[in-house]
């Protein structure tokens, strides 16, 4: 299961070292995409191909349904790390997550994300203040 939140950052040249945190569960080589709020998801290739399943049950008849199909896979990218551990990511998912230097890494259960460091401090801030409320409306989750 990938938990935590490392903060680190992406070199000049756009890469990226993974985390030794997360480094065994993710393997070699592992699939980077377009994630929600201008972040990356990152899969291990197993997540990878659950995703894909369940995007594979979206219609194709259904215009919103392509156009999210489209957008989620022609952004996914198959990285693999060199010897130390370093991925370059591709300028368009760069920019799609809004990536400078300082960046962070959090575990999302069955895939990782990878978001600027400012964006990220922002964006929990405002879940922490909505974290007992969710908790509510999600009321079928017992932790």
């Amino acid at each position: 299961m990938l938990i935590g939140e490392i903060p680190h950052s992406i070199d000049a040249k756009g890469r990226y070292i993974v985390p030794a945190k997360f480094r065994e569960d993710l393997g070699d080589k592992f699939i980077i995409t377009k994630g929600f709020e201008h972040c990356l998801f990152v899969y291990t290739f197993e997540g990878w191909q659950r995703a894909a399943g369940n995007m594979r049950q979206l219609s194709t008849t259904d215009a919103e349904a392509r156009k999210f199909a489209r957008n989620f896979f022609s952004g996914a990218y198959e990285a693999e790390v060199d010897k130390q551990y370093r991925v370059v990511l591709p300028a368009n998912l760069r920019a799609h997550a809004m990536l400078d230097k300082e960046i962070v890494t959090i575990g999302v259960s069955s895939r990782l994300e990878i978001w600027d460091k400012a964006r990220w401090q922002a964006y929990i801030e405002e879940a922490d203040a909505e974290y007992e409320a969710a908790a509510l409306r999600f009321d079928n989750v017992n932790l």
